[in-house]
């Protein structure tokens, strides 16, 4: 199973505060003990909101409203996407990870779907799926 692993942002982190030499060591440590074992596929840290846009959808209209965003508790300021056997592992996990910010913080969790999580309604697109796929892995490498 696939996780998103989001580290919520706080007000800190929307105002571009960046963590300490120490928190950078210490989710460093972190983040290799996830790699070898064999868990990390993907992680990074996201610039504040007020570098960023939403780009809103109404039928066939499309507005673009740019950050920064308030609501800074709705908001992510990193993320991780993992390969575990349950949520349960994933929890385990993300109870290991250093306090990703200088004071409260929260972590959220998130199943990512699987093309077979669909069912028959997804047969027709999953030989396109898996191409896609195998392209990204190609562009992937250097």
């Amino acid at each position: 199973m696939r996780f998103m692993v989001m580290v919520k942002a706080t007000k800190d982190s929307e105002a571009g505060v960046l963590p300490s030499q120490q928190l950078l060591a210490d989710m460093g440590k972190y983040n290799e003990e996830l790699v070898k074992a064999g868990i990390m596929l993907a992680g990074e840290g996201l610039q504040p909101s007020s570098k960023g846009a939403r780009v809103q959808f109404d039928g066939a209209k499309r507005s673009v409203v740019d950050g920064p965003f308030t609501e800074t508790k709705e908001l992510v300021a990193g993320f991780w996407l993992w390969q575990v056997k349950s949520l349960e592992e994933a929890i385990e996990w993300v109870k290991r990870c250093p306090n990703p910010m200088p004071g409260p913080s929260e972590i959220e969790i998130r199943q990512v779907y699987d093309m077979e999580d669909f069912g028959e309604a997804a047969a027709p697109i999953l030989e396109n799926e898996k191409r896609l796929r195998e392209q990204i892995e190609k562009n992937r490498k250097p």
